[in-house]
């Protein structure tokens, strides 16, 4: 059996910029250091950080007062979130990707410049809610599909659109594809929304999918940029497409009689449940690994200023790095 290796695939920049966030903040503090939100999308990494000593909050109001930070999960929050924190005496750390913080600027630019926001994305993805609520009500409108697309009235706006950084390469293009037809006065961002991170694993999906029998993509149900290469492998050639979590998700009744098969994980996995299920297939069958590599990342995001001195040791870096 070959196993068709994504690369690059797992944590980006951002993901790991956040965990780092979370462990600096837990030395620096120490327990509890409280979260709202996942900090990434994936059970794995907030089970760890669990295990740290972070607490993890859907709001604001359920964290008791104290003195001990909050963090902003890697996807971003609205405006209202640090001006609640603010209110409550709450000491936060914003961990929001500065990818996504990027399209939040661009969303603020196309208002100054008198245009209203079209964003293109997933309804209750927390990137979205984060990018909407840095705009004023009624400024900006989701576009999720190419129906939205052509649905949208102007009525005499000036537009200029964003995208979520995850989402699918070609039907983001689709559907900007559409507004443009229909608006061809259209501004575009000042730099491209969707992340590196996401075009570089969906570049190596569409290498590894032709062929494969079965591919798999290790990522958290709720991880929008997992799911898209799901997507991905499906439409680049893959016989059938699965996200799974760990090892055990595996569908092994369905993989055992293929030849090849796809491995990636999006960019909240972390490596140690690649590796694992890469020992799994060699325990299971006479196995050989095949690389598809697309690009090479070294991107790196430096924390915040006030977690800079603190230092990380050799096992805060295995878990920050996924081993």
């Amino acid at each position: 059996m070959t196993l068709r290796l994504c690369g690059p695939r797992g944590f980006c920049a951002g993901v790991d910029r956040a965990i780092q966030i979370v462990v600096l903040a837990l030395k620096k503090y120490g327990a509890p250091v409280y979260v709202r939100h996942e900090i990434v999308h994936n059970r794995y990494v907030v089970e760890g950080l669990v295990a740290r000593g972070a607490v993890f909050v859907r709001e604001l109001d359920e964290i008791p007062p104290t003195r001990q930070p909050v963090i902003f999960s890697a996807h971003g929050v609205p405006k209202s979130v640090p001006a609640q924190a603010e209110r409550l005496n709450l000491v936060y750390l914003d961990a929001t990707c500065p990818l996504v913080s990027k399209v939040h600027k661009q969303a603020l630019r196309h208002v100054r410049q008198g245009r209203h926001v079209l964003l293109v994305g997933h309804a209750g993805h927390p990137e979205v809610i984060g990018t909407m609520g840095q705009l004023p009500r009624g400024a900006i409108t989701l576009v999720e599909t190419e129906a939205d697309a052509a649905a949208f009235e102007a009525r005499g706006r000036a537009l200029g659109y964003v995208t979520q950084t995850t989402l699918s390469v070609d039907d983001t293009a689709a559907i900007v594809g559409r507004l443009r037809r229909r608006f061809p006065d259209l501004a575009d961002p000042a730099a491209e929304s969707i992340c590196y991170a996401t075009t570089n694993r969906q570049e190596a999906v569409k290498l590894a999918a032709p062929g494969a029998d079965h591919f798999l993509v290790v990522g958290a149900p709720n991880s929008s940029n997992s799911r898209r290469l799901v997507e991905v492998a499906l439409r680049a050639g893959a016989r059938k497409a699965v996200l799974v979590q760990t090892a055990r998700d595996i569908p092994w009744h369905e993989v055992e009689a293929a030849g090849i098969i796809g491995l990636s994980a999006g960019a909240s996995a972390p490596e140690i449940l690649v590796e694992e299920i890469i020992e799994a297939f060699r325990a299971r069958f006479d196995t050989r690994i095949e690389l598809a590599e697309a690009a090479v990342e070294d991107e790196m995001f430096p924390v915040m200023r006030s977690l800079r001195e603190v230092s990380l040791d050799r096992i805060d870096m295995a878990f920050v790095n996924g081993g």
